[in-house]
């Protein structure tokens, strides 16, 4: 797949697969319905035939219609809108801020030094801590599929998470969490 995709268009996407897929996994189990794409802007072969890659992030899509013709999936997708940039107001932002300090505990004034006051805003914020912060995929399918509704979705995982914390359930890895 990788080789192929590299002589032509060099887009892949991404997606995050239903139920107990390692169970199922060469049965292709269903996948969600909204993934992202990038393209490929580094490719090294490795002597055993495998492959290292570094994807851009290109935009989120829906599949329309799956093609399973062929050892790996294809679809044909539809891009999904870019949402206008997202303003969060001093009181959110605020709000963030002290929910991320509460979660990642020590770490959090260094992340968020170097993200906010570097010039991260808006939904690129947004985005970046529910791409980086330290949840179950399962979650940060949920928070992808939220598109315009994410920051509200991110206030809700964070807390679930804090109020699970709270009363002895696990957190991230058994312990602090942390923004990778």
């Amino acid at each position: 797949m990788i080789a192929e995709v590299s002589s032509s268009h060099g887009i892949i996407g991404m997606m995050l697969l239903k139920g107990d897929w390692e169970r199922d996994y060469y049965e292709n189990p269903d996948t969600y319905s909204i993934g992202c794409a990038g393209k490929m802007s580094e490719l090294v072969k490795l002597p055993d035939g495998r492959f290292n890659l570094v994807l851009t992030g290109l935009s989120e899509f829906r599949v329309a219609r799956e093609n399973r013709d062929r050892i790996y999936r294809q679809a044909e997708v539809e891009w999904c809108p870019v949402d206008p940039p997202m303003d969060i107001d001093a009181e959110a932002m605020e709000g963030l801020r002290q929910l991320l300090f509460e979660y990642l505990g020590d770490t959090a004034a260094d992340a968020w030094k170097s993200l906010v006051e570097r010039g991260l805003r808006g939904a690129d914020l947004v985005n970046f801590l529910c791409f980086h912060i330290d949840v179950p995929a399962i979650e940060k399918q949920t928070l992808l599929e939220a598109r315009g509704g994410r920051l509200d979705c991110l206030f809700d995982v964070l807390t679930f998470k804090l109020e699970e914390r709270k009363l002895g359930g696990p957190g991230p890895h058994g312990g602090p969490s942390s923004v990778q």
